[in-house]
């Protein structure tokens, strides 16, 4: 194998200590991101004569520069290349197809009265999560059904047990209501604690307790409480008719099987609780083409229990993977003592796993149908618009834009772009317009323009630079990182990545350099004749300009004088549609957050003792009105700069 002299050259000065490589491309750009108990071992493997690993072949034939940080440990590194992937994305690392969080229960124990809602944040603050979910509705309908058996506080009130009248959710059942002392702390606080170990799976235990209160309800002849009892045991009927005793052992485990193909892979998880069937959930990974077994595995089960809301003392794989005791550690030092086996016959979970793989292939069948079926109708669309626009390419990369303002007041520009006739938000763009006054949709579409191909000047030239450069940072941490590259100088920025560990590069957004064959303007002629200006004044040139006019749904098109009219059955119009409005969408979601921010900024500006700086540090703290709102005064104590006074007179005043 051929090794350029630039990578040969860090070749022959790696150390042999633990840490992390990053793989950059000629762009500059990582493409793949991998860790090391020996970084000089691990990093010369891939430049062996001997490789041929087919995905080893196709990422070597694209590097161009290497960069790495030392750490301290092999779980250090784990850390730090977890956060460089969610980062970065690197399009040789296999990774969770979709960046979304997914929706969990939670349960505010850290209260004296808990609330139970749905969240898809996770934060360290004492609480408890249930999930993750991949349907927001299958959480909704649990939580409407689980009311009906604990019924748990949705109200903001501040729970006393001195208040006069309860809620009509006292009335029906759908509330303890300690606000008035019908229920004390504890009795409050037994409910939802029964509430969590129902969705922990041992439902037996509260099944048999309500059928004694059912019982001696009825020999009481208190008809009533036991016709809400009944109820009660046919809501825990409906949540668990689905659950299914598949293991004698009585354990918590979740059982993690796959299927693969063309380069995609489906992850089943069946979620085992107190030996029950408690639910299952499917993952796809991309990046996974010529990965193995233990690739995508590892992989996997670094990135799903890096955000788990529980870890189980058991995971079953159907093969093992080479760094399993290493994520034990790590899972050990996330707060779970866990095991990772595989089973065998006659240990139990074989038939589980067997089921988990049939599931992952069926799933993924159907997910790659339905891919399919979409991929086809974009094409087609853009197919069409290629030959009704008469371009000889069809245009692969669209961008459009739109103004956003009322009254001439918080003007902003939206840039969305589709690339194959679907959306890629990856590369959204939001304008803050600061040139122009009061209503002037022309001169703020022109400035927008002016921004957007500057910035593409801007890219083309920062490629020609050296790229970016990393360093570590000498800090306080135990784990400091080292970088030992001794060309070009790393840039000043700082961005910290771990505890101990930080990187300074030069940010380097190539979604700039990217020209689009097609560029729409949401308007009619005269926007499109602003846009022309532009694009004169800019020097851009081999991009098809076009303008929507929503009123007839107009195509306007340069330099010809009557619009083109696409049928409204038109595929092509319909693409064009999807985008003009997205971009809409996207333009006012972004205008209306300015204008509630500002609104929000007005009325904390307006209580006397807050300045500022203790405004920011609220907002950075709360993030609403509302949260603040709802914030004791010792949370808001909590807050940096606030003192007690400050905080009960914003109390007073909200």
């Amino acid at each position: 194998m051929s090794i350029k002299p630039s990578i040969q050259q860090t070749l022959d000065t790696l150390p042999t200590k633990p840490g992390v490589y990053l793989m950059k491309n000629d762009d500059g750009t990582i493409i793949y991101v991998g860790k090391a108990v020996n970084l000089r071992n691990r990093v010369r493997s891939y430049f062996h004569a001997n490789a041929f690993d087919a995905k080893v072949i196709s990422l070597t034939a694209h590097v161009e520069k290497i960069e790495f940080i030392v750490t301290e440990t092999e779980l250090e590194a784990l850390v730090l290349e977890n956060n460089l992937i969610k980062k970065y994305r690197p399009k040789y690392n296999i990774r969770l197809k979709d960046a979304k969080t997914y929706p969990y229960i939670k349960i505010t124990w850290q209260d004296n009265f808990p609330k139970v809602f749905m969240t898809r944040r996770m934060d360290d603050d004492g609480a408890r999560y249930f999930g993750p979910f991949t349907a927001v509705w299958a959480v909704h309908e649990t939580l409407d059904t689980l009311r009906k058996i604990f019924p748990y506080l949705t109200c903001d009130r501040d729970i006393t047990g001195q208040d006069k009248r309860a809620c009509l959710y006292y009335d029906i059942g759908l509330c303890l209501a300690p606000c008035i002392g019908a229920a004390s702390r504890e009795e409050y606080r037994g409910m939802i604690d029964r509430l969590s170990q129902f969705l922990q799976g041992h439902s037996d235990e509260i099944t048999q307790t309500i059928h004694g209160k059912l019982a001696q309800a009825a020999e009481n002849l208190e008809f009533e409480r036991a016709a809400v009892y009944r109820d009660q045991l046919q809501a825990i009927s409906r949540i668990t008719e689905h659950q299914k005793m598949v293991s004698p052992q009585m354990v918590d485990q979740d059982v993690i099987a796959f299927a693969k193909d063309d380069g995609n892979a489906c992850v089943q998880i069946f979620f085992i609780r107190a030996g029950k069937l408690l639910g299952r959930e499917y993952f796809v990974l991309e990046g996974t083409t010529d990965a193995n077994t233990d690739d995508v595995l590892t992989s996997f089960v670094q990135q799903f229990y890096d955000q788990a809301a529980y870890v189980p003392p058991e995971i079953l794989l159907p093969e093992m993977i080479d760094e399993a005791k290493i994520i034990e550690s790590w899972l050990k030092q996330k707060g779970s003592t866990t095991t990772i086996r595989v089973p065998y016959n006659g240990n139990g979970g074989r038939e589980l796993l067997r089921m988990a793989e049939e599931n992952a292939r069926i799933t993924l069948e159907t997910i790659k149908q339905q891919w399919l079926a979409d991929k086809t109708k974009h094409l087609q669309a853009v197919e069409e618009l290629q030959q009704a626009l008469e371009m000889e390419n069809p245009p692969l990369r669209m961008e459009c834009y739109d103004i956003s303002n009322i009254q001439g007041t918080n003007s902003v520009g939206a840039m969305v772009v589709f690339e194959n006739g679907a959306a890629k938000k990856s590369d959204y763009r939001k304008f803050k317009i600061k040139t122009v006054i009061g209503a002037n949709d022309f001169a703020s579409l022109q400035e927008m323009l002016r921004r957007r191909f500057k910035r593409y000047h801007d890219a083309k030239k920062q490629e020609q630079s050296s790229g970016e450069w990393m360093e570590g940072d000498r800090g306080q941490g135990t784990g400091e990182a080292e970088a030992t590259n001794p060309q070009p100088p790393p840039s000043k920025s700082k961005l910290p990545l771990s505890k101990g560990i930080r990187t300074a590069e030069r940010k380097n957004d190539e979604s700039w350099a990217r020209m689009p064959d097609l560029v729409i303007i949401d308007g009619g002629k005269g926007q499109l004749s602003a846009a022309q200006e532009v694009f004169k004044e800019m020097g851009v040139e081999g991009v098809r300009l076009i303008s929507l006019a929503k009123r007839e749904e107009e195509v306007f098109i340069p330099n010809r004088a009557e619009s083109l009219r696409l049928p409204k059955s038109s595929p092509a119009l319909h693409l064009l549609q999807r985008i003009r409005d997205e971009a809409h969408r996207f333009g006012i979601t972004y205008h209306r957050s300015l204008r509630a921010k500002k609104g929000l900024h007005s009325q904390l500006d307006a209580i006397p003792g807050i300045g500022p700086r203790r405004r920011r540090a609220l907002l950075q703290k709360f993030g609403s009105l509302d949260a603040i709102r709802d914030a004791s005064v010792q949370e808001l104590m909590q807050v940096e700069g606030m003192s007690k006074s400050a905080a009960e007179k914003l109390k007073d005043n909200l």
